[in-house]
């Protein structure tokens, strides 16, 4: 048997693959919104500092990381037009709107601080600086929309659930933010941004409470999955972890606090799967098994993935260990 017959005739070594997909897909997409959420929560606190060095600290802190950070959302694109193309046609045509907002909201939460340092002007800094809080927050926003609009089915641009999912994702992009700074940052500054981490994990809890009635009274197809074990583990595993966030945030322990946030990032994208599957489209009714590439496009994709998933993590431990370690108060962006 030649390799091609080999590859086209099942998935390598008997894997169920189509579901490691569905699973990879999500963890590419959780990846994305723990890293580049720190960015959209300090972008989202930048509003709170009327101080300019501060400021400078904020983006100094995440200077090294936002547009690496970017790079996950790109492989979660391609991962979604590679594993399941009907799947990738049909939900960016149908939210054609919603991927230029994002888009959008994207451009302008990079290009806000580029053009921030390029003048020492009040009045272009104060510019600048809203355009980048705007951004910041819009961005999450808008891909708490569409992921709701996904996991429903919604061909509407705007929806209640949709709305209080976005919400739900601008809270805990700040819970993630916040929880980045007390690591980069010193002294009172470090100490000022604990309150702004209850605050935000107060919010965030009470708009997942909110979201989680609002999706189980508007879809009734969801409400066997939503009571099923596995849901109501992670929500269990939420309350966990915002536990853990709250007592190392009142501890100081900088980094158990930024793995619990990520925790938090992981387990809400994890119960949208979890309601999701074994579907991947709603709208269309395309479930993991009937959307999936041809097994011999599989096979190569899975050879591929295994080959070039662990260098790119080898490059963010190494870009994360570079610029580890807070900022000093002279640094800028």
């Amino acid at each position: 048997m030649t390799s091609v017959e080999t590859l086209s005739s099942g998935p390598l070594f008997g894997l169920p693959l189509p579901d490691l997909w569905f699973g990879l897909l999500f963890f590419i997409f959780a990846t994305f919104l723990f890293l580049d959420g720190f960015d959209f929560g300090v972008g989202a606190l930048f509003v709170t500092r009327e101080d300019a060095a501060e400021r400078e600290q904020f983006l100094a802190a995440i200077g090294p990381f936002w547009d690496g950070n970017e790079v996950w959302l790109v492989v979660f694109g391609g991962a979604l037009f590679a594993a399941f193309p009907p799947v990738y046609a049909n939900l960016f045509s149908r939210h054609y709107l919603l991927m230029f907002a994002i888009l959008g909201a994207l451009l302008l939460r990079g290009l806000a601080p580029e053009m921030y340092e390029q003048r020492h002007d009040e009045r272009w800094q104060r510019w600048w600086g809203r355009s980048f809080v705007a951004g910041s927050l819009a961005t999450p926003f808008f891909l708490g929309l569409f992921t709701a609009n996904w996991l429903l089915g919604s061909t509407a641009l705007v929806t209640l659930p949709g709305v209080l999912v976005g919400l739900t994702v601008v809270a805990l992009t700040v819970v993630d933010g916040v929880a980045f700074l007390r690591l980069k940052t010193r002294g009172d500054l470090r100490a000022d941004l604990q309150a702004d981490g209850y605050r935000a994990l107060a919010a965030y809890l009470v708009l997942v409470v909110a979201t989680l009635a609002g999706i189980y009274a508007l879809a009734p197809s969801l409400r066997a999955t939503m009571r099923s074990p596995l849901v109501l583990g992670l929500v269990g595993l939420t309350l966990v972890l915002a536990a853990a966030y709250a007592l190392a945030t009142r501890r100081n322990r900088y980094y158990l606090a930024f793995v619990a946030a990520a925790g938090l990032v992981f387990a809400l994208v994890a119960v949208v799967a979890a309601l999701l599957y074994p579907s991947v489209d709603p709208a269309t009714g395309l479930t993991v098994e009937a959307a999936i590439v041809p097994t011999l496009s599989l096979n190569l994709m899975s050879i591929g993935a295994a080959l070039l998933l662990p260098l790119v993590f080898v490059y963010f431990v190494v870009l994360y260990s570079a610029f580890s370690g807070p900022i000093e108060a002279e640094e800028s962006y």
